[in-house]
């Protein structure tokens, strides 16, 4: 009996192509900010992109049909004060992404069904919790309206958006900095990776740490760490010797890696990619020109090596599609949106079948855009794995619902429900604004002509009293001249008033007498 060499694998022979040049995304300010992100996120309809802006932070939405040469001054969403970080789609609504900045603080923005049309810079709903900037923000894969973030304060926090309210904090549990977050498979746990070479599974509700591993990668550069479908956890890192390393724990016994894999002497730091479906992870080195991808499986090694797909230009980000947004009648089991230093270009990695049908295969059920749970509900303690949707007749976005946040007033003593204040929020704010306005501008016209009466009065106070002014200087000035009387103006007075200031004296001859005041 032979004895079998070749691993067998239907993902043995994925390949990688780059698309045309002209369904690239051209002549884009890709960001230089120096931190280990992503740069990109993609869904089904946009592709997000975190670009250099001057006086604050902005990132690019485009449709994904809009390939070609991007303007200059093609509208951004531009609300942050500092640099962009991190950008990430929410997985319930195509039209919903969140951003950590460099400002301290996480923005909610809802797009428009057709892209942006003017520049966005009001988001549907700022969380401000950090003290320091913001680097990394995730959504809650089953539950809605959770987002997480973690900065550089050490702590990460996790909002309901809905709300806009901080309902959990982890503030004790990283000494330094958090290089990865991530979630488990149904949103029960978390999974870490810190400066402090340690990785750790939190149970973020009971805010205690279920198991942590000291020196993962005993290297100093940054390490990632993602969840498995099954459980387990995915690590990237570097050894002592700067070499490059993957390896596999299981959460049960995380005292020694089930395997661990060195890779290369590259500098650049390893970017993991998953997909639950195939349990294939890929990964881009930041600064790297490839990807290499990896099956993972019950059988020793345990962490498979597939293929490389390399190009001549390297790669400043990567954004990754979601599986519902890839073509299955192509057998395309990923995407990419590689970052260049001016472009985004797309690469289709796809398994090449004879057939072309639907390849059952290849696209198991995969999660779907509902949420299985309620913010509320997860808060509460629920769990619930994710709602999965066929492919085999592709995937149908439905119309985008809009995000709708209302904020709870801490100060109201009131119980009342969340539809009783919704409805008396809509029934009674607008009146009541429009009185208090009206009855400010009547207040400060009234202060106007109350004013304006005022010194009208004044004026004419002060023109009577210029006027006797006058008349006093005048009579001082002829008293007081020698010349008085040869002057016209005074001896057409005289003349005038002789009749009345003449009285005779005893010897019948007329005399004057002057008064001066």
């Amino acid at each position: 009996m032979l004895r079998r060499v070749v691993r067998q694998s239907k993902f043995r022979h994925v390949f990688g192509q780059a698309v045309r040049n002209d369904q690239c995304y051209d002549d884009i300010r890709v960001s230089r900010v120096t931190w280990d992100s992503s740069f990109c996120a993609v869904n089904p309809k946009f592709v997000a992109i975190i670009i250099d802006a001057s006086g604050g932070g902005a990132f690019l939405v485009l449709p994904l049909q809009k390939s070609g040469r991007i303007d200059k001054v093609y509208p951004t969403v531009c609300g942050h004060t500092g640099p962009v970080l991190d950008i990430d789609w929410c997985p319930h609504n195509d039209h919903v992404i969140a951003s950590g900045s460099e400002d301290c603080t996480v923005m909610v923005w809802q797009i428009p069904e057709n892209g942006l049309g003017t520049p966005l810079s009001e988001p549907v709903v700022v969380l401000e919790g950090h003290s320091k900037r913001v680097g990394i923000v995730s959504w809650h894969p089953t539950a809605r309206n959770v987002l997480l973030s973690a900065g550089c304060d050490n702590q990460i926090v996790i909002w309901n958006v809905g709300t806009g309210q901080a309902m959990i904090n982890l503030e004790d549990m990283h000494p330094d900095v958090i290089f990865s977050v991530s979630w488990s498979r149904n949103g029960s746990l978390l999974c870490t990776a810190c400066k402090d070479k340690k990785v750790r599974v939190i149970d973020p509700r009971k805010k205690r740490v279920v198991a942590e591993k000291d020196k993962a990668h005993e290297g100093a550069r940054p390490m990632r760490a993602i969840f498995l479908a099954n459980g387990n956890i995915f690590t990237t890192g570097f050894s002592r010797m700067s070499e490059r390393q993957l390896a596999l724990w299981k959460i049960e016994n995380m005292d020694e890696p089930i395997c661990v894999q060195e890779m290369d002497s590259s500098n650049g730091v390893l970017l993991p990619f998953y997909d639950p479906d195939t349990n294939v992870v890929y990964l881009c080195g930041k600064g790297d020109s490839s990807i290499r991808y990896f099956e993972i499986t019950d059988e020793a090694p345990f962490v498979h090596y597939l293929s490389t797909f390399s190009t001549k230009e390297p790669q400043r980000g990567m954004g990754y599609m979601p599986k519902r947004g890839l073509d299955v009648n192509k057998c395309e089991i990923a995407r990419f949106y590689k970052l260049h230093e001016r472009k985004c270009e797309p690469i289709i990695m796809t398994v090449p079948r004879k057939s072309d049908l639907f390849q059952d295969d290849l696209y198991p059920d995969t999660a779907g855009p509902d949420p299985a749970l309620e913010g509320e509900e997860w808060f509460a303690g629920k769990n619930g794995g994710p709602i999965l949707i066929s492919l085999k007749d592709g995937y149908v976005s439905t119309k985008a619902r809009d995000l709708k946040v209302v904020k709870t007033n801490v100060l109201e003593t009131k119980t009342a429900t969340k539809a009783e204040n919704i409805s008396t929020v809509q029934k009674h704010a607008s009146p009541q604004r429009t009185v208090k306005k009206e009855q400010k501008i009547e207040d400060k016209l009234e202060e106007v002509l109350r004013e304006f009466k005022s010194l009208r009065d004044r004026v004419i106070l002060q023109d009577r009293r210029i006027a006797r002014l006058e008349d006093q200087v005048a009579k001082v000035s002829i008293s007081l001249s020698p010349d008085w009387f040869h002057t016209s103006s005074i001896r057409e007075n005289f003349n005038r008033d002789t009749s009345s200031a003449a009285v005779d004296d005893p010897e019948g001859k007329p005399c004057y007498r002057w008064a001066f005041i």
